[in-house]
């Protein structure tokens, strides 16, 4: 999933969207742990990204994405 198809949904389909990709990253991750070969293995790293980029969308459009600014140095006048 692509940032700009992220940024193009609203809240509610996004919040959908990573409910639907928790429960299948807990899916992959239950058979990994049971040691069932799974499908495709680069699958959960994909989930993963994808969750992290709604996450970081979802910050930067509610505003919490705060930049912090460095400390100046001190300047002698």
């Amino acid at each position: 999933m692509k940032a700009k198809e992220i940024r193009g949904m609203d809240r509610g389909l996004a919040v959908e969207k990573m409910a639907e990709m928790k429960k299948e990253l807990i899916k992959l991750n239950a058979q990994i742990a049971v040691g069932t070969a799974i499908k495709n293995p680069g699958q959960v790293r994909k989930i993963k990204k994808a969750l992290a980029r709604i996450k970081t969308i979802q910050h930067e459009k509610v505003g919490k994405h705060v930049n912090v600014k460095k400390p100046e140095a001190d300047k002698k006048s």
